[in-house]
């Protein structure tokens, strides 16, 4: 995926059975649902939500979704300025916040803030499971991952990749890059320890990770922060 899907404050209407290829957003956005349901799929695992649920999402952050025989209405806020630890939260009253950002997405951004609490997630399969353990290990190996699961390799690769649209290996990739991303706009650390803390094998193919996510290689965003050190001028 190398161009960037459009997102901006407002609301989306999505019809029944719709579904929507993985795709990134270049910007941190909150997508509040307020009627229908549907199931997304991504940097943060798998989501069914309805009415009154709010996905969290990370610039960056990519996702597909696949929309139930209802569709669904959804109200999206842009820089919201949330840091919430958690993908999934809920709000108490969904429409107050829509009302709100028909007059000022700045006011509506700010009911989100005060509504917002942690969701319950919906019961876990195995491709749930792995999703969560490879963005907790980059290290994690998927031989050794199924084998203690009883399943084939060949059968993780597939029945992930139906449900996540990519191979677990290349979810593991994108884990590792939002995960160096992170670290390199974050902290003032030496890049290469970034690459090594991050489970690359070298800073080079950090940059190439980090260019790929974002569009930019570190030491460009290095450039944006604060702080300067001697190591972005040679990453």
């Amino acid at each position: 995926m190398s161009r960037f899907a459009e997102i901006a404050n407002g609301r989306e209407a999505w019809s029944a059975n719709q579904s929507v290829p993985c795709h990134r957003h270049d910007r941190a956005y909150a997508a509040i649902v307020l009627s229908g349901s549907y199931e997304e799929c991504g940097s943060r695992g798998r989501f069914r939500v309805g009415a009154g649920d709010v996905l969290l999402h990370d610039a960056f952050d990519a996702h597909l979704d696949r929309f139930q025989h209802k569709g669904a209405q959804i109200l999206n806020l842009v820089n919201t300025g949330l840091t919430a630890p958690f993908g999934i939260g809920r709000v108490g009253d969904a429409d107050a916040i829509a009302r709100a950002a028909e007059r000022d997405p700045a006011e509506a951004r700010a009911q989100l803030r005060k509504q917002l609490c942690e969701a319950n997630r919906a019961p876990e399969d195995w491709p749930d499971i792995l999703a969560r353990d490879l963005l907790d290990d980059p290290n994690c190996r998927l031989d050794s991952w199924a084998r203690k699961k009883g399943l084939a390799c060949e059968t993780v690769s597939r029945g992930f990749g139906k449900v996540f649209g990519l191979t677990p290996a290349a979810y593991r990739g994108e884990a590792r890059a939002r995960r160096a991303f992170a670290l390199i706009t974050t902290s003032d650390g030496p890049l290469a320890a970034i690459a090594a803390a991050a489970g690359f094998a070298d800073q080079a193919h950090m940059s190439r990770a980090v260019r790929a996510l974002t569009g930019h290689p570190p030491r460009a965003w290095r450039r944006s922060i604060p702080f300067k050190t001697a190591e972005a001028k040679a990453a």
